[in-house]
């Protein structure tokens, strides 16, 4: 759910709250195909107050009207003590959101205060889907590329069972190796569609008994049409992306 006001249709700019007016018809076009939504924090905080309170009605319809759905704060947070505490806050009990994404480059008194939370779960980077990722996750320490590094130590923090990790799509030939470290956790995967990751592939190699698997597209289905009849192109590419996805499951 990540909103740009360039992107949308034309004639939403003439509601009140073109945010969530847009979120809103998605969520209602495609809640029965989806089992979880991501709103990007950074989408809503580049509009200041107003992005920030339709970032806010969104999560409280998604609580009040599907709340069967599981909702994930992309908000990539991480820093020490009583700031991750402030954070985590937020997010958890302010919001009520389900889950948050967080970055462990701080180490574990970044993450611990997030996984304090019951029935709540932390969201932590570990091998992502951009260029980038490779200035530091893939370098080797001893013989062991960071990421792995980063995971088997997570596996060490107090409530570490709440953990779920992103792995990017597009760094599918890694799964099978993530999957020796952390073969019963759930990995976020986003990727999939515009950034060219291989669903195949991501299956082939992340499946676990329980699926074990949170599949992100986003601006393949939210972007699928500019028209009036937007909701309905976004329900018709999550079908096919469902559809997709059946035969691995």
């Amino acid at each position: 759910m990540d909103v740009d006001l360039d992107k949308i249709p034309p004639h939403l700019l003439e509601d009140p709250d073109p945010i969530f007016a847009f979120n809103k018809a998605i969520i209602d076009a495609t809640h029965h195909l989806a089992v979880s939504y991501k709103p990007n924090t950074a989408f809503y905080e580049a509009y200041g107050m107003k992005g920030w309170k339709s970032f806010q009605k969104t999560i409280e319809y998604l609580n009040a009207v599907y709340p069967e759905i599981f909702t994930i704060a992309d908000a990539k947070r991480g820093d020490i003590g009583n700031t991750s505490t402030m954070y985590a806050k937020a997010f958890f009990n302010d919001l009520s959101f389900d889950s948050v994404t967080v970055a462990p480059y701080m180490g574990k008194d970044s993450i611990e205060p997030f996984l304090a939370f019951e029935n709540k779960h932390t969201i932590m980077l570990a091998l992502t889907s951009n260029q980038g990722a490779f200035d530091f996750q893939t370098k080797k320490i001893n013989d062991t590329e960071l990421y792995k590094h980063v995971l088997q130590t997570s596996k060490t923090w107090k409530n570490a069972e709440n953990l779920m990790y992103v792995v990017g799509a597009t760094k599918a030939e890694y799964f099978a190796e993530i999957r020796k470290i952390v073969p019963d956790n759930f990995l976020l995967v986003p990727g999939v569609g515009a950034q060219g990751g291989s669903l195949a592939d991501v299956c082939k190699y992340g499946l676990n008994d329980q699926v074990g698997l949170l599949i992100n597209s986003s601006r393949g289905i939210i972007y699928a049409s500019k028209n009036e009849n937007f909701a309905e192109a976004a329900s018709e590419a999550a079908k096919k992306l469902q559809q997709q996805m059946a035969p691995y499951i």
